[in-house]
């Protein structure tokens, strides 16, 4: 199990700008597919604690993470798992890592986990002095939204570089909601009508 506290910055994107980044930037042939899964219990216990429990899967393996709120950004939890660890979260609710069930444990869950549904993504990486540049194109729900990820390290920084970089490409900013806050909104509106 490795933590890490996540600083990042995003605005969302027309599918004009995200194709217009690519091309800025060379990534028209390095997108990378991922998924993810998201689980909370019926009641949404941990989103109404502004947590998020996600496994992600890549071509390369699988990792469950657990997002939750920080002083600065988000702490990340996060725990490799295999497959069968990965189908009995979603067939029983079950986490194996006693690191990962710590964690969870602070939320005081009354209700089992369940999974919700998945968000598949488009994702390309540039690496800049400044921060990490993270080009998403993601379908879930029938949606499909692009925007505009800054990771960095320093938080006041960041927000001068990604204020520069969205100007320097014509970009205004548009908030953009974590994609796990974007799904579960959309789930829930689903669910209540």
């Amino acid at each position: 199990m490795t933590q890490e506290v996540e600083i990042e910055f995003k605005s969302m994107l027309t599918k004009d700008e995200y194709d217009a980044l690519l091309n800025a930037y060379g990534l028209t042939d390095k997108v990378n597919w991922q998924a993810n899964d998201y689980f909370d219990t019926p009641a949404f216990e941990l989103k109404n604690h502004g947590a998020a429990l996600r496994i992600r899967e890549k071509k390369h393996g699988q990792v469950l993470t657990l997002k939750q709120p920080h002083e600065v950004g988000l702490l990340e939890t996060h725990a490799t798992i295999t497959e069968t660890e990965a189908e009995n979260l979603f067939k029983y609710g079950i986490i194996h890592d006693d690191q990962m069930k710590e964690a969870l444990a602070s939320f005081h869950l009354s209700g089992p986990l369940e999974h919700l549904g998945r968000l598949e993504t488009k994702r390309a990486e540039f690496e800049t002095p400044e921060g990490l540049i993270v080009l998403d194109e993601s379908h879930y729900l029938e949606i499909h939204d692009y925007e505009i990820e800054f990771e960095v390290t320093d938080e006041a920084k960041g927000k001068i570089a990604f204020e520069q970089l969205l100007h320097r490409h014509g970009i205004p900013f548009r908030p953009a909601k974590n994609k796990i806050v974007r799904f579960m909104e959309e789930k829930m509106r689903r669910s209540q009508g």
